[in-house]
């Protein structure tokens, strides 16, 4: 395999990881876990990431094309040392576990908001009303596509979506791709099975430091590097 590659997978892999982890999304696939089929969550998690993670790739890999390479690698230093400190900072300023009730109090919201229901009550309705569903709802469970839309607009300029492209638009973009989208599964597959008892007994501020000091250490490297012309 090219070295190119290796390298841009062992990047990503271990940026995704310590990215997700203690993550709003990370911590919304543990709740909707609990509530929720385990297939259907962790399909519809999954499946959004792995869009999301496909689209940073193609954003970073194509912008070199349409910026001076020059400019790219100076943009993608200042996006790893930025996140670093950014990291840093929270590892210091944030409570522990205030992300995962933040992330609950907000589906608690959603439910009653739309009259929640218990899953044998919605697994009945399920059968009366299938024939009036919106169109994706007669090919996908309603729980596959909440997940679905919960986790991809949840990541939608977070920090771990701009590292990717930063690191794309840096690294060989199949790797990033590859190591993106393994990282991810182990996370979100940690996130389904595990449940509240994982995401309560993480450690934020161990993983806020741990992701801080990795992306000063990327900061750095891309710094002390030669740009490719």
């Amino acid at each position: 395999m090219d070295l190119s590659v290796v390298q841009g997978f062992s990047k990503s892999l271990a940026m995704t990881i310590l990215s997700e982890i203690g993550d709003k999304t990370f911590f919304a696939a543990a709740i909707l876990a609990m509530r929720h089929p385990r297939r259907l969550v962790l399909s519809g998690c999954l499946g959004a990431l792995i869009v999301m993670t496909i689209l940073s790739a193609v954003v970073g890999w194509a912008a070199p094309n349409l910026i001076p390479r020059k400019w790219t690698h100076h943009i993608t230093t200042l996006l790893f040392l930025g996140f670093g400190l950014w990291s840093l900072w929270d590892a210091f300023n944030e409570g522990e576990s205030e992300e995962f009730a933040e992330v609950e109090k907000e589906l608690n919201a959603d439910i009653k908001a739309n009259g929640g229901q218990t899953r044998e009550n919605n697994k009945d309705a399920d059968d009366k009303k299938k024939q009036s569903r919106p169109f994706l709802t007669q090919f996908f469970s309603p729980i596959l596509l909440k997940a679905f839309s919960i986790t991809f607009f949840g990541e939608w300029g977070d920090k771990s979506q701009l590292a990717t492209i930063g690191l794309a638009a840096d690294e060989n973009p199949l790797g990033v791709v590859l190591g993106g989208i393994i990282g991810q599964a182990l996370c979100t597959t940690a996130a389904v099975l595990g449940g509240k008892s994982l995401a309560t007994q993480i450690s934020e501020k161990f993983v806020s430091l741990s992701g801080g000091v990795l992306f000063i250490v990327f900061g750095i490297q891309s710094f002390l590097s030669s740009v490719e012309s």
